[in-house]
């Protein structure tokens, strides 16, 4: 690949005046070095960026339904998941700047490094462009799925407790055993323990987050689909 941010910028869609927001974007952090900065604050940015977006564009999609209905279907429109499927679709992961160790196991298709990236890109999009730069690309990648439910998806944490509930066991407990990282960029890691002694844990940005992996990790270790 002879000119690779040239090649990410047609992906994109938007020639960057700064191509050195690019290129952090698509950094991770076992590539990084003192005149090398990793892509850990953009993803900061821009998960902050996307969630402003995606809220905005249910609002106007969904303008009957309350604040209870629209919390998991953004929930899961800006879950690590949902980032990393699109940032395969547009073959972001080709792309990306990693450590040896990273590139040799299989790192570019690492649904964590994949949905950091794909925070950094939308960040960048929004630093080089402003905020209608990085809503039509979001808008360009997420507006099916946006409109796609025809009913809003349950969360993992109120599947799991429901789940839970109907066998006549306590609510499920949630414990962070651990909180790495910078301040800017922390990552926690949550267990949760059902009564039956049945555990998981999850790890992402915020307690909130990880929780709800945790939960999705157990309904998957459990067999339990989030419409059984």
């Amino acid at each position: 690949m002879a000119d690779p941010i040239a090649g990410l910028e047609s992906v994109l869609d938007h020639q960057f005046k700064a191509r050195n927001l690019l290129t952090s974007a698509i950094t991770h952090p076992s590539a990084a070095g003192p005149a090398r900065p990793d892509n850990q604050r953009l993803e900061f940015l821009g998960d902050r960026v996307l969630g402003l977006i995606v809220a905005e564009a249910l609002l106007a999609a969904y303008p009957d339904e309350a604040e209870g209905t629209l919390a998991p279907r953004f929930n899961a429109l800006v879950r690590r998941e949902t980032l990393a499927e699109i940032a395969s679709e547009i073959g972001l992961g080709a792309y990306l700047r990693l450590g040896r160790s990273e590139a040799t196991g299989g790192g570019r298709r690492k649904t964590a490094i994949l949905a950091d990236a794909m925070e950094a890109v939308i960040a960048a999009l929004f630093l080089d462009g402003g905020m209608a730069t990085a809503r039509d690309f979001v808008l360009a990648r997420w507006q099916a799925r946006i409109e796609a439910p025809a009913t809003a998806p349950m969360d993992a944490k109120t599947r799991l407790q429901e789940w839970a509930q109907g066998r006549g066991m306590e609510l499920p407990e949630y414990r962070v055993l651990s909180r790495e990282g910078p301040d800017h960029a922390p990552r926690f890691t949550v267990e949760v323990r059902l009564e039956s002694g049945d555990t998981a844990a999850g790890t992402a940005k915020s307690k909130k987050l990880a929780e709800q992996e945790a939960a999705s990790a157990l309904l998957a270790q459990l067999g339990i689909s989030s419409d059984d």
